[in-house]
C-alpha cells in the first residue's frame, strides 16, 4: 500500500535550506541533539532546535510547515512536543520523484 502524499506541499517544504537541515538532523538525533534528556523514542523536543540559533517562533513555523507536508510527526508528552521524521512519507516521496523525473 502506498502512502498518500502531496508532492507540491513536500517540495515547498523542502525548498527552504533550514527545513532540509532540520530533517537531516532528525535523521540522527542522538548525534545532533546530545543535550536532550528525554528518550529519543519520543522524538526531538521542539525547544532543542533553538540551539541552532533560531528563535522559538521561527522554529515553530518551520516545524509546522514540515508537519503540514507530513515529513515529520508530532507527539505531545506532558508539556513538550516531540518531532520525528515520517520515514514512510519520505520514502514514498523519493520513490515518486524517482519515477517522475
Amino acid at each position: 500500500m502506498t502512502t498518500q502524499i502531496d508532492l507540491d506541499e513536500i517540495i515547498k517544504a523542502l525548498a527552504h535550506p533550514t527545513r532540509r537541515e532540520m530533517l537531516a538532523c532528525l535523521k540522527n538525533p542522538e548525534e545532533h541533539f546530545k543535550t536532550q534528556e528525554h528518550p529519543f523514542e519520543f522524538g526531538v523536543c521542539a525547544g532543542k532546535f533553538t540551539q541552532c540559533g533560531l528563535s522559538q517562533s521561527t522554529v515553530s513555523a518551520h516545524l509546522a510547515i514540515l508537519q503540514r507536508a507530513q515529513l515529520i510527526t508530532c507527539k505531545k508528552v506532558g508539556q513538550w512536543n516531540f518531532f520525528k521524521r515520517n520515514e514512510e512519507v519520505i520514502t514514498e516521496f523519493l520513490l515518486q520523484m524517482s519515477k517522475e523525473l
